[in-house]
């Protein structure tokens, strides 16, 4: 169970630092300037719009104190989102996010058992066993890894330990789904 845990850690770690390559490309883009003040025109209040997560039947989403969403079924979350406001031109590919995975997962055996992406998003399922002190492993347990760009924005996806190749799926849709709700 500790190894569970640790993994869960470790998880969340990759979640709170994004991949590898995003900090390097963030960095490596210009910050737009900031637009010309004109003193006779008041600045317009941004609306807020929410994000939108398609959900499987019987999940609910949380709000988290770190600001973090977490989606499952009551009690038992399975997904966690992270938003990096800013980021969605640090996009990772999905074999940059693979690498961050095998990077990140040193003290496991891991397997890629898919990689998938598009112009706004990556995902990758893992396998991953925690290595054992006696040198075996333990039970392989399926994890997604993903990232999703809407709009100038970045979302970063991950599953929590113990949870089902089904579930995962399910993950792996709602990451693919998240949008912007539009303002009604």
């Amino acid at each position: 169970m500790r190894q569970h845990a640790r993994a869960a850690a470790v998880a969340l770690a990759v979640l709170a630092a994004g991949c590898g390559g995003c900090k390097q490309r963030q960095q490596e883009e210009p910050e737009p300037l900031p637009e010309a003040e004109h003193p006779e025109t008041p600045p317009t209040p941004q609306r807020r719009v929410g994000v939108k997560v398609p959900m499987p039947p019987g999940w609910t989403a949380q709000v988290m104190p770190d600001g973090s969403f977490q989606f499952g079924p009551p009690g038992r979350p399975v997904l966690r989102v992270d938003l990096r406001p800013g980021q969605g031109p640090a996009l990772p590919s999905p074999d940059e996010l693979a690498q961050s995975v095998t990077k990140s997962f040193q003290g496991f055996e891991h397997s890629v058992e898919q990689k998938e992406g598009g112009a706004d998003f990556s995902l990758v399922q893992v396998k991953l066993s925690a290595r054992l002190s006696d040198g075996g492993v333990g039970s392989p347990y399926p994890a997604l890894f993903g990232a999703r760009r809407v709009e100038k924005d970045l979302f970063l996806c991950a599953t929590f330990p113990e949870v089902t190749a089904d579930e995962v799926h399910q993950a792996t849709e709602a990451c693919r789904g998240i949008e912007f709700q539009q303002p009604r």
